[in-house]
């Protein structure tokens, strides 16, 4: 069995790296082994650098796992989570093949086609068939509110396409999705969260309303 959830605010802040205390975070962290029933022992996280290094995980990699932005396993009771406060935490599943793959998703690492590139390498690495992967894009800042400069957004017209783009508002969740379908994902593989971290007011930390922000997670296991 394969179990994936994102937390919430209600939850805790899950990162170290943000201005936090260190106890209080890994408080929050051992929460999550009663409130989710995973192992947090065996967790493996990222130190997330906005690039597009993917990292395959087993039971002898660090914990944190330097200069990467996914994690890929096919081993059982390792957690891989991402962490996120606007950007898009993605969780990728292929059931048949028991592989599963967390990846962070912000701007930078999707023009860098990350979820593709993850996929490619589950395939490559564990054999995995595109038409049973199954993917889950969670809570991030959609386009309502994902506003840039004009000069990233010329950029997205030229790369990805116009119908991403609404004035200054860019798509990130739509490129994802269409880099996943080009590769063959099928579209009812694709799940979308319609909750925007910036705007819905709901129990999800967004660093454009607040820098000092702590960050939610997805997490996703074999068990």
């Amino acid at each position: 069995m394969i179990k994936q959830f994102f937390t919430t605010t209600t939850d805790g802040n899950i990162a170290y790296h943000v201005n936090d205390d260190k106890n209080r975070v890994l408080n929050n962290r051992k929460n999550l082994e009663i409130t989710y029933g995973i192992n947090i022992s065996n967790l493996r996280y990222m130190n997330q650098t906005h690039r597009c290094n993917i990292n395959i995980v087993t039971k002898d990699s660090n914990q944190c796992i330097d200069d990467c932005d996914a994690l890929i396993t096919n081993q059982i009771n390792i957690p891989l989570m991402v962490m996120v406060a606007d950007c898009i935490p993605i969780l990728i599943q292929d059931k048949n093949q028991k592989v599963i793959a967390a990846v962070h998703a912000g701007r930078k690492s999707t023009f860098l086609n990350i979820a593709q590139k993850t996929v490619f390498k589950m395939i490559e690495e564990f054999n995995c068939n595109v038409q049973d992967v199954k993917i889950n894009l969670g809570p991030s800042i959609q386009k309502c509110c994902y506003e840039v400069s004009s000069e990233l957004v010329q950029i997205v017209k030229n790369s990805f396409g116009a119908e991403f783009v609404k004035g200054r508002l860019i798509d990130l969740q739509g490129i994802n999705i269409k880099q996943l379908k080009d590769i063959g994902v099928k579209e009812e593989n694709i799940s979308t969260s319609n909750i925007c971290t910036k705007c819905s007011d709901k129990n999800y930390y967004s660093y454009r309303l607040d820098k000092n922000c702590g960050r939610f997670a997805g997490v996703i296991v074999i068990n």
